[in-house]
């Protein structure tokens, strides 16, 4: 009987290895699949192999990466994941079914930080039933099983390519999202499925922007006023049990959870458990008959902690000192953007302060020299928006920043406010609006605005974009180059970049139409580059393998909005133009 069950299963295996060799009619190879791009992928002849349903990963004991390993080996097992343009692959008449991954780490004790390194080996060699991914870290293996999970396809069998071999690791080293949670709230679930969907496009640093003038909802052991105060209510808050769910989630996908407290401005919030340490709180944010320059915020939502009180540093620093202890990460956001002189000028203490030839950056450097040495002595690097030095009326000496603790991260003016700050000696997070926000283009968001009408024959439809308008394409954010213009030894001090959803005309109801799949643009990006190996820019062919990764994102729960309708998925290449755009 044994017998008679080995030869029927020998008889299946071949029948199904004659069936796609006869079926196999495809136009795409499967290793074009994986997003974002390798470094380096080899694979002479297009074969492949079944999977075994009964395939497992072998791997040390760690407590974020065992996780891993059990997620991906379901996922691997259960997503029969069916391309849109299935792959020219020719089953292996030689390979077996292929059993099992091998993992081997050399350092299992490198904490996920800055510059850990995430690079992975991996092969599925023609004539074994193991596969071998080899990396540095662990989070380099979960790198790699990123890569082994999208090579698997089919359903009953699952095929994987064999004769591959892939080295990869990441051109930059920050690759991230800042998520503002203070404009509108967003549940701990929504949270959690973006760090998963940043894991999946190798993206490893969730920039969470907390807080702002909006909203408080971080609660806080030291000032738990702030949050009882200054949220939008008890059911959108984030306990210390919230926080500690998502920096453990995002450990065990390979994210680092940057937080951000912004402050000195956008602190409105703040008022409501201590109005006596904001300036300017709670009042109309462009008064009336006033000029642009005399505004009291560049939005609706006032505030500014006022660094002449000293209840603000006793306050600020036990926020500080918690939001530490409750986040491992060692960078520490700390805003420091958009101060606005309209605000300050509007408090009588910093009036009185004004009138003794006090200037408004002398108070930023009394803030900054208040609260920087503290954050440092917590054992954080601090990051901070780039205004805190480039801003044109308000802004510190450099000499209160030593880069050896400082890092800018840019928003203005392109390529030209990187070259400002890496030409300074400060290490750089490039998130430039006009090529990195994705809230751009959807109108602005503040009500009876008169440039919205426009008489019908102007021509003028009142802009319809927003403050950094025109909407971010994917194919804009694909293209940018970070350290455009950079010499190569300040090329070195760009950390990376980060796409940024601000939350003015955003919530849970569209969270995933926003980021994705435009977000997996910069992924790759950053991890691989946007040229190949001539140099050449390769977004021409990346249209259809991100079509195709959004369609597998899709499958996974995550709503990315489409790039082009079915049509042209199914018909590569029939949808682009062949003329040159100056």
């Amino acid at each position: 009987m044994a017998g008679n069950l080995v030869m029927s299963s020998h008889c299946s295996f071949f029948l199904i290895l004659f069936f796609l060799l006869v079926c196999a009619s495809f136009t795409a190879t499967s290793a074009q699949w994986v997003w974002p791009k390798p470094r380096t992928l080899s694979w002479p002849s297009p074969l492949a192999t079944i999977l075994s349903p009964h395939f497992t990963i072998s791997s040390p004991s760690h407590h974020h990466l065992s996780p891993a390993v059990n997620r991906y080996r379901l996922q691997i097992l259960t997503e029969f994941h069916r391309p849109l343009v299935p792959p020219r692959v020719n089953l292996s008449n030689s390979s077996p079914p292929l059993q099992t991954l091998t993992i081997a780490v050399k350092d299992l004790a490198a904490p996920l930080q800055h510059s850990v390194d995430e690079s992975y080996t991996l092969v599925i060699p023609t004539a074994s039933s193991t596969a071998n991914l080899t990396a540095e870290t662990v989070w380099g293996a979960m790198r790699g099983l990123e890569t082994f999970s999208q090579l698997v396809w089919g359903s009953k069998p699952l095929l994987v390519p064999v004769g591959l071999h892939v080295w990869d690791s990441p051109l930059f080293e920050h690759r991230g999202i800042l998520l503002d949670t203070s404009r509108n709230y967003y549940p701990v679930d929504d949270i959690l499925r973006t760090i998963k969907a940043m894991s999946a496009n190798k993206l490893n640093v969730f920039h969470w922007h907390i807080t702002d003038s909006h909203s408080f909802p971080l609660m806080l052991p030291s000032e738990p006023d702030l949050a009882a105060k200054g949220s939008y209510g008890n059911e959108m808050l984030y306990s210390p049990a919230d926080v500690a769910t998502i920096v453990r989630f995002g450990l065990e996908h390979g994210v680092r959870v940057l937080p951000e407290i912004d402050s000195p401005a956008h602190t409105g919030s703040w008022a409501e458990a201590y109005p006596d340490i904001v300036s300017c709180a709670n009042m109309f944010w462009w008064p009336a008959e006033s000029e642009w320059a005399d505004r009291l915020a560049s939005e609706p939502g006032t505030g500014q902690l006022n660094p002449l009180n000293p209840n603000t540093y006793h306050v600020l620093k036990n926020v500080i000192g918690d939001v530490v202890a409750l986040f491992p990460e060692p960078f520490y956001h700390a805003g420091g953007d958009e101060i606005i002189p309209g605000c300050w000028k509007a408090d009588p203490a910093i009036q009185s302060f004004l009138s003794e030839n006090g200037t408004l950056s002398q108070l930023l450097e009394k803030f900054v020299n208040s609260t920087f040495p503290y954050i440092v002595s917590l054992n954080r690097t601090v990051v901070y928006w780039e205004d805190i030095l480039l801003d044109a009326d308000v802004k510190v000496d450099p000499s209160f920043l030593p880069p050896e603790h400082t890092i800018l991260q840019t928003w203005n003016n392109g390529p030209n406010n990187t070259k400002l700050i890496v030409s300074s000696g400060y290490r750089a997070i490039v998130s430039s609006s006009e090529f990195y926000y994705l809230d751009c283009g959807h109108g602005g968001f503040v009500g009876n605005d008169s440039q919205y009408d426009p008489p019908p024959t102007s021509g003028n439809s009142g802009n319809g974009g927003s403050w950094c308008e025109p909407f971010k394409t994917w194919q804009t954010i694909y293209n940018y180059d970070i350290a455009y213009g950079l010499t190569p030894a300040e090329t070195k001090l760009v950390l990376g970049g980060e796409v940024a959803l601000w939350s003015e005309q955003a919530d849970p109801a569209i969270l995933d139409v926003r980021i994705w799949p435009r977000a997996s643009a910069m992924a790759e990006t950053l991890w691989s580059g946007n040229r190949d190996e001539s140099g050449k820019k390769r977004y021409a062919e990346a249209m259809d393998r991100l079509n195709e990764w959004r369609h597998r994102m899709v499958n996974k729960g995550i709503r990315a909005e489409p790039l082009q309708p079915l049509w042209c998925i199914k018909n590569p290449g029939m949808c682009n133009t062949v003329h040159p755009f100056d």
